[in-house]
């Protein structure tokens, strides 16, 4: 919040162009898997559309990205978890009839060749194989940690939410693997372990929470380290990025990631494309090249359909049709879709959502006490937000 006010994490703008869900999309169909729902629940209209118009696929060869709205087939009420979520929609699997099941999260940035995951747990003969990534162990209690059986590290031994006494990754002593919520499932294993989590009282009927351990004590669990994932056109610099944009900070965080030089993750990578439905707009212009009027920007990501007149832009993303004025500065700031920046308004370490309109000589993020007078969220961090189609005051 405020960014999922109106819509769903996964449809939330991101990098200027894209959307969350277009990260998972992406690496699932650069996998070469093109039979996939989306399954969706809060607030999901954007989502949907966004998926419909974008993520379509050639019907000749029977390929889809299909949204599939909460049904209440088993029941009257919405999914109770990410396993409820497969469980009301067997029907799906049951009509395909798939040997195996890849189950992601549409809401994180990363770059992942699933094939490669799914070949070591058709060689592993495990029912689930999780996706893990390596972290710094003081960060274990940020994360659902998986723990390796010492004498078969691709076992998983143990499978705990934020331990505060991690076991470390084998021959690693400063890392632990952390949960990504990537699964690869045997098609009837999943089938079992739902319907058994559906029928426990007790469960939160999460993925995660309470199917991987039901795998672990049956001793069919394994682990995939995301460090082995060798997808085409990545840098030693960005090849096992994985960010879980669930906070503010965090996606303000990963928007900055995408514009240095050398970029923690990069989004020109030609072999292993990120998808969306930006098609049809405009180039971006840069006017007015006066003395002290000079439309400029460094360090930034510009989008098409953005017109800098005569401001000045840095360490910032600029999505489709932002419109900057004359003698604007914006600074270290993420404006989605539609933002106006009018005459001298100054706008740094921002976020600010779509259709917002900075009146003439507004200051945002310079100010944290005026900002939350004005109803702005700010973080811990000092990133001010301004949530979509807000009236800012002259």
């Amino acid at each position: 919040m405020p960014l999922t006010a109106a819509r769903a994490k996964p449809a939330v703008p991101f990098g200027g162009i894209y959307r969350l869900v277009d990260f998972a999309l992406s690496n699932l169909v650069n996998s070469h898997y093109l039979h996939i729902v989306v399954l969706t629940q809060y607030k999901s209209h954007s989502l949907d559309r966004h998926v419909a118009k974008t993520w379509r696929m050639s019907t000749l060869l029977g390929n889809y990205v299909a949204p599939v709205p909460a049904q209440q087939r088993v029941g009257k009420h919405w999914y109770l978890g990410s396993a409820d979520a497969i469980y009301q929609c067997l029907n799906i699997i049951e009509d395909e009839r798939p040997d195996i099941v890849v189950v992601v999260g549409a809401d994180h940035v990363y770059r992942m060749d699933f094939s490669q995951m799914v070949d070591q747990h058709v060689e592993s003969g495990a029912e689930i194989t999780v996706a893990g990534i390596r972290q710094p162990i003081g960060m274990a209690d940020q994360f659902g940690v998986i723990e390796t059986d010492p004498s078969d590290p691709v076992r998983i031994a143990a499978f705990r939410e934020k331990p505060s006494d991690p076991v470390a990754v084998p021959g690693s002593p400063d890392e632990i693997f952390a949960s990504m919520g990537n699964y690869v499932i045997n098609a009837d294993a999943l089938i079992a372990a739902v319907t058994a989590d559906a029928a426990d009282p007790n469960s939160r009927h999460d993925m995660g929470g309470d199917l991987v351990p039901a795998f672990v004590e049956k001793g069919t669990a394994a682990v995939y380290d995301f460090i082995k994932n060798d997808v085409p056109g990545s840098t030693d610099r960005d090849r096992d990025y994985w960010r879980d944009v669930g906070t503010l900070d965090s996606y303000y965080d990963a928007n900055q990631d995408l514009i240095s030089i050398e970029p923690v993750f990069n989004l020109y990578n030609d072999s292993w494309p990120v998808f969306t439905g930006y098609t049809g707009l405009p180039p971006a212009k840069f006017v007015h090249a006066g003395p002290g009027r000079l439309g400029h920007a460094a360090d930034s990501i510009v989008s098409p359909g953005v017109l800098v007149s005569g401001a000045t832009v840095s360490g910032s993303i600029l999505s489709p049709f932002t419109h900057l004025h004359s003698w604007a500065q914006v600074t270290d700031s993420v404006l989605m879709d539609g933002v106006q920046v009018q005459r001298y308004a100054q706008v740094h370490r921002a976020i600010i959502d779509k259709n917002v309109v900075v009146p003439e000589r507004a200051r945002i993020g310079l100010d944290r006490e005026h900002d939350l007078a004005r109803g702005f969220t700010v973080t811990e961090s000092g990133i001010t937000v301004v949530p979509k189609g807000h009236v800012i005051e002259s």
